[in-house]
């Protein structure tokens, strides 16, 4: 199937939104804030990862990328944080490079945003691995739609960031099939 790029509006002072789900992409509080809070904190990093070799995060919802950052600069702050960290994420509706760009342009974390939107893959239902940090941060981007392409991965993962809008904005994204895909 092809990709379908999101379509995202800028208009709103508090954050961009996606009109396909009538949802903003975070909180009025700021993406980092909720990334650290709701997905590092609920997930008690960094102190899981600490002396690990690899430690593997499986993200449902892309988004504009922020929870992938704030923990890409939380693992990069912690002078005992694992050797390697794999970010693996899935989304259906990806950005297009320029949405990318623009979404991250007042990023907490500057250098890594314009890393991420430099590295920005093709458009196509693919796996795409993206090296930084001299490989010791992997993010593999799935574009496709969740409920599929998490029966296809092989992963062990070591926490799981549920993200994709609220459940009653995007069902599918808090479906059977898609809990049941992530337990195995």
């Amino acid at each position: 199937e092809p990709i379908i790029p999101a379509d995202v509006d800028f208009s709103d002072p508090l954050g961009p939104r996606a009109p396909a789900f009538g949802d903003r992409y975070h909180a009025d509080y700021g993406a980092f804030e909720q990334a650290a809070h709701v997905f590092l904190g609920g997930n008690a990093l960094p102190a899981r990862w600490q002396g690990r070799d690899t430690f593997t995060v499986l993200e449902t919802g892309f988004g504009l990328g922020n929870n992938f950052l704030a923990t890409w600069a939380a693992w990069r702050a912690d002078p005992r944080r694992s050797a390697r960290l794999r970010f693996v994420s899935i989304e259906k509706h990806p950005l297009r490079v320029a949405d990318l760009r623009r979404a991250l342009a007042s990023s907490r974390a500057p250098e890594l945003a314009a890393q991420l939107w430099l590295s920005w893959p093709p458009l196509t239902p693919d796996l795409h691995v993206l090296p930084f940090d001299d490989g010791r941060v992997e993010l593999l981007l799935v574009l496709g739609d969740a409920a599929q392409r998490l029966r296809e991965l092989v992963a062990s993962v070591d926490a799981f960031y549920l993200d994709g809008f609220a459940p009653d904005r995007n069902p599918q994204m808090w479906s059977p099939d898609v809990f049941t895909a992530l337990s195995r």
